[in-house]
């Protein structure tokens, strides 16, 4: 029996950074459980604002919906997803299937990422996997899109045409590592970047003159709303590598209202992006609803977008 699946395939992100565009794209977790209506909800408010939603995997090793899935209830809604997949859960056959299932079904922004260890998260028992790690998988992504699996075995039933990123922390504490470990994700493959939440904008700048520089692909600025100064002072203690400081803390201790200061801070953080790389990352746990609001407040325009492209797939 034959069930037609009708889905999307959107381009959007590719399109604007072929374009050279500024890019905006945004974080929204999947649901913890099986009704995704607040994350469709959420993204939906973002949809003329940001190029691509990204759907997290796993994210802190905190169990949720499987981003793939997630991935494609937002593709049917009309909403183009960036499809985070981590290592940590999966060896390499499964990571070639999902692969191969996410193109099938319409998705084509891939963030390539390690994961976050197990012990960090709600399931401290489970077993890591971590078969590859982001740099291999960015290989593997590559070899795909090139017509063969991680064997070099062709895909007799057609390749992928996967667009894939990586993640980058500009304020890790090893620059030589920082350096590495960048090099290695532009030569196996990397399209574009995604930072972690920047809070030193002066590291920001130096990475961007002293190792992005003339690397052609973009980065784009993590930029994360702080919801209060227990908020901030709780990503300190819990957030390795992220020291947000303690002007910013006492800022948002003495405001009248500490979720409309953390939206200003925020949207003065993606004008002073805007001013060093090609694009930010909005992050708003649990708020992205306030995204729009932070990206008027900065002066980003809605973004333009391609039409949709149309694509039909029978499943048996």
């Amino acid at each position: 029996m034959l069930n037609n699946l009708n889905g999307t395939s959107l381009n959007s992100l590719r399109t604007a950074i072929i374009q050279g565009d500024f890019l905006v794209t945004a974080e929204v977790a999947p649901p913890k459980g099986s009704n995704p209506a607040h994350m469709v909800q959420m993204a939906q408010q973002l949809k003329s604002r940001v190029h691509a939603v990204n759907i997290t995997d796993g994210s802190r090793a905190v169990l949720r919906m499987s981003s793939l899935a997630a991935s494609v209830i937002l593709l049917q809604h009309g909403i183009e997803p960036i499809c985070q997949i981590a290592c940590r859960d999966r060896n390499r056959i499964g990571l070639q299937a999902d692969l191969m299932g996410a193109y099938a079904l319409g998705i084509r922004n891939i963030l390539a990422l390690t994961g976050d260890p197990v012990k960090a998260g709600d399931h401290v028992d489970a077993k890591s996997v971590f078969d590859l790690e982001s740099i291999r998988l960015l290989k593997l992504i590559h070899k795909m899109n090139s017509g063969t699996d991680c064997c070099d075995q062709p895909l007799t039933d057609g390749a992928t045409d996967l667009f894939p990123g990586a993640a980058v922390d500009p304020q890790l504490a090893s620059w030589s590592g920082l350096q590495s470990r960048f090099e290695r994700k532009l030569e196996a493959g990397a399209q574009f970047f995604q930072s972690q939440l920047i809070t030193d904008f002066d590291r920001l700048e130096k990475f961007m003159d002293q190792i992005a520089k003339g690397c052609g692909k973009p980065i784009m600025a993590g930029i994360f709303l702080l919801k209060s100064a227990k908020n901030a002072q709780f990503i300190n203690r819990c957030v390795p590598g992220v020291n947000i400081p303690q002007h910013i803390i006492d800022r948002l201790e003495q405001a009248k209202d500490p979720l409309q200061e953390g939206v200003k801070i925020a949207a003065e953080q993606v004008q002073i992006a805007r001013e060093l790389c090609q694009g930010v990352h909005m992050m708003a746990v649990k708020r992205e609803d306030l995204i729009p609001q932070i990206l008027d407040l900065a002066g980003v325009a809605p973004v333009k977008k391609e039409p949709v492209l149309s694509m039909t797939t029978q499943v048996k």
